[in-house]
This record gives structure tokens, sequence and C-alpha cells, in this order.
């Protein structure tokens, strides 16, 4: 039952729907700034104005490998973390009564693919049929200015919440989560965390999420001129032979006895991908080095540090098969390295955002065990932090013409905002 006052709760619902425009916006906004992996610093001042319009100071919070590292959540990054510094801001009640609250997003994006084959371009955000297109709308810049317009209808009734309220925007959520756990440590505990990530086509909510590992292989062959091929020895060839093995290795992960009664009635939910290929020089010659880049899904019941091992024992296989032999293969680990992760249903900040999001927008968020992972992981295993994971329906996540429902957008800012003043309690502003 809430305890939100009727009067609050019609002041907060008319002030969300009063800034419905600010908040597409604001969207647009954020959706034209290109922020691909080592690209999100307009991203991030993007964020930081939104804080500042908020009436709160922004804070950067570098993300440093060096103490990271020996953190059970950490992965080996890609590159630099050099002007990429992640931004949060913390509002502070003039009495602290209810309980204190993180409301955290990422602005990463991933690439945009074959920009020529989206309909509108990819970072020139277009609204059609009532959902926005663009790279990143749905996953996830709908749900960061959510975080923000719920925090602002709060402010527009006349309200500010009770407790502690912290933002956390980060980067490299798409790749190894390190800007999420940077801000994590660098902040006091809060007593929950709402993320805001949308569900694929759905309003979902995350029940459970798979761990992933990124793994290189990198294969040399012996080059020859075409004419001469048997004499040589084919990278590309010989990495084809071993990304059977990780193919195989798939089909196994997803026998009935492998998958976690948290994936029940989820097809195929351990995912092998792979994302990236460079090799050869010359179609007339036979190639010397292949590179392949893999992603791996890790089933809840499993860990990261298990899995890395089936991947270095797969690859010293392939390594010793007949196909191979004259080729040295070279192994390397670099991006997510992160473990499974099941997210607490009875939670009360769970129950709460259930609760709103049903009693708001007349409608039921969909439970998601998802084949895909969020920065949740952090707080829910490191940090034993009850998080509501939940989020607009999105299309295309990750292909081309992404997209957010426009009124889903706003149902999620709806129960964030009641979320929060139930949850933190309120003070007049």
């Amino acid at each position: 039952m809430s305890t939100l006052d009727s009067g609050i709760r019609r002041a907060i619902l008319d002030a969300v729907q009063a800034l419905e425009g600010e908040a597409v916006a604001a969207l647009e906004r954020l959706v034209r700034c290109p922020s691909t992996l080592g690209n999100e610093a307009s991203a991030l001042d993007e964020m930081a104005r939104n804080y500042q319009s908020l009436g709160l100071d922004p804070i950067r919070i570098p993300t440093v490998p060096e103490r990271l590292a020996s953190h059970p959540g950490f992965s080996p990054p890609l590159i630099s973390y050099a002007g990429r510094d992640n931004v949060a801001a913390v509002f502070k009640p003039r009495e602290r009564k209810g309980r204190s609250l993180v409301l955290q997003g990422h602005v990463d994006v991933v690439p945009e693919g074959a920009a020529d084959i989206w309909a509108t371009p990819p970072y020139e955000p277009s609204i059609r049929d009532g959902r926005m297109y663009g790279r990143g709308a749905g996953d996830m810049k709908a749900g960061d200015i959510s975080n923000v317009m719920a925090f602002r209808a709060l402010q527009l009734a006349g309200l500010q919440p009770a407790a502690e309220v912290q933002f956390h925007s980060v980067i490299e959520e798409e790749c190894t989560g390190n800007g999420a756990l940077a801000c994590m440590l660098a902040l006091p505990k809060c007593d929950a965390v709402i993320i805001p990530e949308p569900g694929p086509g759905v309003e979902g909510l995350y029940t459970a999420e798979v761990g992933v590992i990124w793994a290189w292989v990198t294969v040399t062959g012996r080059p020859v001129h075409v004419r001469d091929m048997q004499a040589g020895v084919n990278a590309i060839e010989a990495a084809y032979v071993i990304s059977q093995r990780f193919k195989a290795y798939e089909s196994e992960m997803n026998r009935a006895e492998n998958i976690h009664s948290s994936f029940f009635g989820v097809n195929h939910p351990v995912n092998v991908n792979f994302g990236t290929v460079q090799g050869g020089e010359w179609n007339s010659s036979v190639p010397t080095r292949t590179k392949i880049g893999l992603r791996v899904g890790i089933m809840v019941g499993n860990t990261a540090k298990k899995v890395k091992a089936d991947i270095e024992r797969l690859v010293a296989e392939a390594a010793a098969d007949e196909r191979l032999r004259g080729t040295r293969v070279e192994l390397e680990f670099a991006g997510f390295m992160a473990d499974p992760c099941v997210f607490d249903k009875e939670a009360p900040i769970v129950r709460m955002v259930q609760r709103h999001f049903a009693e708001a927008n007349g409608r039921e968020l969909r439970d998601y065990p998802a084949s895909g992972l969020t920065d949740g992981r952090f707080f829910q295993i490191y940090q034993d932090t009850p998080v509501a994971c939940f989020g607009p329906d999105a299309d295309s996540i990750h292909g081309i013409d992404e997209s957010v429902g426009l009124d889903s957008f706003h149902a999620t800012t709806r129960t964030i905002a009641l979320t929060m003043a139930e949850w933190c309690g309120v003070e007049k502003a």
C-alpha cells in the first residue's frame, strides 16, 4: 500500500505530464551526442548540464584501473580512461527522514553499424508514430533523461526528496562496466538503486541477467602465393576451426540441465557471438594473421572465472587440431569479465516500482530474464544493495533504426518520480 498522500501523488503526475515536451527535447539533445567508446565526452557534458538544471553540482569521477583492478567486478579495459570521467551529482535534503536512492544510467552507446541503411541518420533523432529513433534512444538515453525528469517533476510539484539521492552517469556499460564500478566505490552506499534500462520491445523488469566475457583470439598462419596455397596455412580458415569449437560449447551451455531456473522458458539464453574479425592482406595471398573478437555468455550458477578457464581450454584444444598445424594461436582477454546476476524480486524497491508502474500506467511490467547484462550486477552482487532495473520498450537495440516508445518513456519517468517520493519521503522544496 502506498504511503504517498493522494494530493502529492496527483501533483507529481501532473508535473510529469507538464514536463513531457521538455523531456522529449532533452532526450533529443542527448541522442545527438555520438557517445561510442572513447567519444562519450559530449554526452557526459550534456548530463552535467542536466544535473545543473536541477540545482545540483556535477561531480567528475575518474575510472582508474589501478584502483579498481583488485575488485572482483573489474574488467580489463580496452582503451585509456583519460578525458572520459563519469559524471555524478548528489542531492542532500534539509533533514533526512527517508531512505537514500541511486538513480543510475549509462551514456555510452554501441557503434551505429551501417549508417546508410538507417531510415534517418543515427545521431539525428527522428520522431515517427510515437517513437523516437536514433542510436541510444532506447539503450539507454531515455532512461538517463527519465532519471532527471523524475527529480524535476518533484521540484515542479514544490517538493524534494527527504533523503539523499545520487545520480550516476557512467561510461562503458557496453563493454566493461568499469565506469559504474568507479562511481559505486567513490560514493557512499545508498539503500536502493534504480536503473531504467529498456526492455526489448516490452516494458520489462530485469529479474536476472547472464554474465559476459570478451576474448580475442589471434591466429598466425603461413602465407604463400595462392597458386601454392596447399603449402601454406590459411589464418582465416584456421580461425573458422576455432569458431566451430565455440559454437559447440554454446550448444552445450544451452542444454536444459545447464540452464538456471531464473531463465525458465527463455530460448537459448547463453550466446557466443563473433563480433569482430580482422585478417588477411591480399586476395591472391594466403592470409598471414586473423584476429577474432568473441562475446561469451555465462549462465547463472556459473562464474566468469570458470568460463575464462573454459575459453582457455577450448582455444588450447583448437590449437592442437591437425588443421591448425603450423599456426601460432594467441588468446587475450579485454573488455567484459562479468559475473551473472539474479535480482531480488521481493526487495521493497522492486515491489514499489512494480506497484507504481501498474497504478500510474494501467499495465504491468513484464518479468525479463536477460540474455544480456546491465550495471545492476555491481550493486546487487558486490554491495548487496537491492536494484530495480526496469525501463521503457525499445526496439532494435544494438541494431538498425533503434527506437524507444515515447509513451513508455514518460511511463518510466512517472514510475521513478512516484517511487522516489515514496521511498525517500518528501519535504517542501
